[in-house]
């Protein structure tokens, strides 16, 4: 038997690549889901998964919940400029809990991508590294639900503004990424492995395009001053310092941070990426659900 433990099971990505290893057949009583709040996973833990609770900031909890665990994928964390510290604390509990391959979410090219949130997993990668625990580093591109899950916006306003200078970015799905990282704890020959993942290229024009032939309403994408992008997103309310933060990375996508073209994605699937347009095909029947 191998146990197999996802950190951060609840969240979106946690919960798919749980939902995943279940379709390849993994026996639930085979998967342990680590979560923060034990009770948000009744619902795992009704069909037969084993849930502990492990928070990445209450380092007490992390030795109990990875204990017995041989294959562990962990999920990077959400704060900016604590994740570090979080993820080291992952890492030394699974060092001592013989853990035989930690699978790690980390970024596109963290080793050499000047994305603004790189540091984080570079520095992450290296603790990994000096730990000595075989690894596979999963350096994913941007959710396509990024961009998706704001179709209810781009169809009231019939645009898609943006400071990208129209650059591409190799987007994919959660469920594709989350496929692929249960295909890497349930296979075999992916120790030391990194992995490069995104999907098939595309520009938020061509974005614009794949919306307006699904939904039969013409979308445009608008390209504007970085400063002109801020400050509007700070006039339809969000928060001040995030509109900054999504400046910069539309400054690093024009820059091409967020680009690939690696296939590693697919071949962890076996096979094509979902597409933009499915994407936008799903975005879309949930919008008019």
């Amino acid at each position: 038997m191998t146990r197999i433990a996802v950190t951060g099971a609840t969240g979106h990505l946690g919960r798919l690549v749980i939902e995943s290893l279940l379709t390849k057949g993994v026996a639930p009583g085979d998967i342990r889901a680590v979560v923060r709040s034990p009770e948000r996973a009744a619902d795992l833990a009704a069909r037969g998964v084993e849930v502990r609770e492990g928070d990445y900031s209450r380092t007490e909890t992390l030795p109990g919940a990875l204990e017995g665990v041989d294959r562990l994928l962990l999920v990077s964390g959400s704060e900016v400029g604590r994740r570090v510290p979080q993820h080291t604390a992952v890492v030394e509990a699974a060092e001592l809990a013989g853990v035989q391959l930690l699978a790690y979410t980390s970024v596109l090219r963290a080793d050499t991508n000047e994305l603004v949130l790189a540091p984080d997993h570079t520095a992450t990668e290296a603790v990994i590294r000096a730990a000595g625990i075989p690894f596979t580093f999963l350096r994913n591109g941007p959710y396509l639900e990024n961009y998706t899950g704001q179709l209810g916006q781009y169809l009231a306003t019939g645009r898609i503004v943006g400071a990208s200078g129209d650059a591409a970015v190799s987007g994919a799905t959660r469920s594709d990424f989350a496929d692929a990282a249960a295909a890497v704890l349930a296979g075999e020959g992916n120790e030391g492995a990194v992995y490069e993942l995104g999907g098939p290229a595309f520009k938020m024009s061509e974005l614009a395009a794949a919306i307006t032939e699904v939904t039969g309403k013409r979308v445009e994408y608008v390209e504007v001053p970085v400063q002109q992008f801020v400050e509007g997103a700070k006039a339809a309310g969000i928060d001040p310092g995030f509109a900054e933060m999504l400046g910069v990375l539309e400054q690093c996508s024009a820059r091409g941070d967020w680009r690939t073209d690696s296939v590693d994605l697919e071949r962890l699937l076996g096979r094509p990426a979902t597409t933009l347009t499915e994407a936008v095909r799903e975005a879309y029947t949930a919008l008019e659900a």
